[in-house]
């Protein structure tokens, strides 16, 4: 004990001195070279190692193994933890009982909120407001910290072509010029400066580096592989954008890139991240994947473990590998003491730029997890943001808004459930907090409106099934009446109502992480129930909940109305009467291809001709590229999206500059509504040293445009819009012939062509 009184003064003195009255970085590694001097070979292995605290029992503290590990010095960060008094009740003892008393970082899966649950990152993504997700995430680092959380492990920036991965929905769908402004305005939220002077800032995780996304047959975990042209023209950028946005840490995937495991890369960690894009923070793996390369086949347990150290990882998440091997590796000269002195110093960094070292409580404020979290202006916020979410597919007839009266029949297995809107990894969430959809309806329909409910079906026929997609609180409290009865109860409410609103699709588990599905259909009884509500031949206005693009052929030539909702978090239900009854006009645009059917899949809109390209509008034509049973258009295509006013755009026109484009349209709403449109920008290069897409995003605006008004909207053409890497993977603008596109989605467009671009 008498070494640690010594100590503890000894460090915090240098600290304070080097925190408030000194500047820069020197100060910073000044205080680091000392403290990392006094630290044991165990002590700087223990800053890498990174458990779970799910055990952590306030009260118990004594009692517990993780605790043990803390004054023992071997643990560096701990993640899911709840609960402020948990977090200071560690930091206590990692302060006090430890020998040199150096803090820890507290993590949590924080990916569209913490308690306020904001709508899935895929629906966040629909949006294209960036200024939007940037308060998303802002909100959460405020809810967070104020709960003792000063990292988070997001954003997730994989690119996806796939929806049969669950995870589509923690992340920006399939484009990566959107896919990096989505990174950055998430970035921004939670780190703001990336000073961190205020305690209400969390540092940032950006993930799955790199490739997750692309899993062959959209199973959660698979194998990846693919070549270095696609990577870096395709799925890198968003990475890069969060690097570029100054993003604290990064964490590794478990799939493989070039045959080896990402968290055994060097050319991934060390090459590229580090050496290419200038990254500086700290890498992490993903839970248990340094133990899981074992399963790779790329070495035993200790082999495995140096191998990711020598890559550039920094911290170990759950596998203890560099904690129980790394020392035993350095005997046997398979690793350095400098390997492991720079993993140690980069978690110390963090630590240091958290202000963790003048301020180990610095997070622990208790008052603030009173009055900051799931407020009134967050839930407002939340509800405001879902709604510009929301993607209407169809409207035939105007039959949306809905108006103020008559009787509304909602029906469905999920038209009356709380915790099936807020989408998954709503760990922190109250999951009973949460307004039912008949809830929502009740409270925005007005005095007028009558509102009834009826089940229908249950989620599916298999209650095993429906059991596995259950998990995690989000019950749906299956009826054990037969489908005949519940279709007859839901036939006997649409019977007296006006309109049929069916909340039907995905409960919140049917996606996210180990949640691959093969059928993108809605599921079996609930099409039956779709079925019966048209069979009636009341309007009826399909509310869709999922967490990915679904096939839904039938729904869109039967069905009057679909609005896709996603799982839209806390304030969803509220946000869904907005829409459906006019006081919010639906703006959002999918950020995914929806596919026609399962076998289209891989399907996105940034895909490359082929040498025998069908014509526009052909289904089929021998010895073309196409199917015989189904057209290549998908159902609805990137960027789609509609509104309750229509918008027309004029054809383009184009200025040339010394060293650039402008690119100009005319944007009028000739509907009777007031709308938000999301003008979209893109870029055909018609001649390359490789094959080129046959268009990409390269820009887009959201405008709000009175009814009858029009707006003129422009676009700067850079030589950086128009780089690729080549071959050689040099990031090269090579001069030549480009189409320029702009439109309200991928498809419908107006175009024009300028010619001989050079660098001058």
């Amino acid at each position: 004990m008498k070494k640690i009184v010594f100590l503890l003064p000894f460090f915090f003195s240098i600290s304070l001195f080097s925190q408030q009255k000194m500047n820069g970085n020197n100060e910073m590694e000044y205080f680091i070279r000392k403290l990392m001097s006094q630290m044991t070979l165990e002590e700087k292995l223990g800053q890498l190692n990174l458990p779970t605290g799910e055990d952590f029992v306030t009260g118990q503290a004594k009692t517990t193994q993780l605790a043990d590990k803390i004054k023992e010095g071997k643990i560096g960060a701990i993640f899911n933890v709840k609960g402020v008094e948990k977090v200071r009740e560690m930091q206590r003892i990692a302060i006090e009982e430890s020998r040199l008393g150096i803090p820890l970082i507290f993590g949590m899966d924080v990916i569209h909120g913490y308690r306020t649950i904001f709508p899935i990152p895929l629906a966040l993504a629909s949006t294209w407001n960036m200024e939007a997700i940037e308060q998303a995430a802002r909100i959460a680092a405020i809810e967070a910290s104020a709960d003792g959380i000063n990292w988070t492990f997001s954003p997730m920036v994989d690119i996806t072509r796939d929806p049969r991965w669950g995870r589509i929905a923690e992340g920006a769908g399939e484009d990566p010029f959107l896919g990096g402004a989505v990174a950055k305005a998430m970035v921004r939220g939670y780190q703001g400066d990336n000073s961190y002077a205020e305690n209400n800032r969390i540092m940032a995780c950006v993930k799955h580096y790199a490739l997750y996304g692309a899993g062959e047959a959209g199973r959660d975990y698979n194998t990846v592989d693919m070549s270095r042209i696609r990577m870096f023209n395709e799925y890198m950028y968003p990475y890069q954008a969060a690097v570029e946005a100054g993003v604290a840490s990064v964490m590794t995937s478990f799939n493989e890139v070039d045959g080896i495991p990402a968290t055994a890369n060097k050319w991934l960690i060390t090459d590229i991240l580090r050496n290419r894009w200038g990254f500086d923070g700290w890498v992490v793996t993903d839970y248990t994947a340094i133990k899981e390369m074992t399963d790779h086949g790329i070495g035993d347990f200790p082999a495995v473990s140096a191998q990711a150290l020598m890559a550039g990882v920094d911290m170990d998440m759950v596998s203890e590998g560099f904690v129980s091997t790394l020392a035993q590796s350095l005997k046997e000269g398979k690793i350095t003491e400098e390997q492991i002195n720079t993993a140690c110093r980069r978690i110390l960094e963090a630590k240091y730029k958290l202000g963790l070292f003048a301020n180990p409580y610095k997070f622990c404020d208790i008052q603030r997890a009173k009055i900051e979290i799931f407020t009134a202006e967050h839930r407002e916020a939340a509800r405001k943001i879902a709604a510009e979410s929301f993607v209407l597919l169809k409207n035939e007839n105007q039959l949306l808004p809905l108006k103020r009266q008559g009787t509304v029949a909602v029906i469905g297995p999920l038209a009356n459930t709380r915790s099936n809107l807020l989408g998954s990894w709503s760990v922190s969430a109250d999951l009973s907090a949460a307004a039912t959809l008949v809830e929502g309806l009740k409270s925005t329909g007005g005095k007028n409106t009558k509102i009834v409910y009826a089940k229908g079906s249950n989620l599916m026929e298999d209650a095993k099934y429906e059991e596995r997609v259950a998990g995690a609180g989000h019950t749906l409290y299956r009826d054990n009446r037969t489908n005949r009865e519940l279709l007859d109860e839901a036939l006997a409410a649409a019977k007296e109502a006006d309109v049929i609103v069916a909340a039907l699709g995905e409960a919140s588990e049917m996606s996210g992480e180990s949640s691959s599905r093969s059928d993108l259909n809605i599921p079996d009884v609930q099409q039956d129930l779709l079925k019966a509500l048209v069979k009636t031949g009341k309007p009826v206005v399909l509310v869709l909940c999922t967490g990915r693009p679904l096939t839904l052929t039938w729904e869109q030539e039967n069905v009057p109305a679909v609005l896709n909702v996603w799982q839209g978090g806390t304030e969803a239900a509220y946000a869904i009467g907005d829409v459906l009854f006019g006081d919010v006009n639906p703006s959002g645009k999918l950020t995914a291809t929806f596919p026609k059917n399962v076998g289209q899949i891989p399907i996105y809109y940034a895909h490359k001709n082929t040498g025998r390209p069908l014509q526009n509008g052909q289904w089929f034509e021998k010895y073309r590229s196409n199917y015989l049973d189904v057209d290549n258009e998908p159902l609805y295509p990137f960027g789609y999206g509609l509104s309750y006013t229509q918008f027309e755009y004029s054809d383009i026109k184009l200025a040339a500059h010394k060293e650039e484009w402008t690119a100009t349209v005319t944007v009028t709403n000739t509907g009777d509504r007031d709308g938000t449109e999301v003008v979209q920008l893109y870029i055909r290069d018609k001649v390359g040293s490789i094959t080129r897409p046959v268009k990409e995003l390269k820009g887009f605006k959201k405008i709000e445009i009175k009814a009858g008004d029009s707006q003129k909207i422009s676009f700067r053409i850079t030589s950086d819009l128009l780089k690729f890497y080549n071959s050689d993977l040099d990031y090269v603008l090579e001069p030549g012939d480009f189409e320029v596109m702009i439109g309200g989605n991928s498809r419908d467009v107006k175009t024009a062509n300028f010619a001989n671009w050079t660098k001058n």
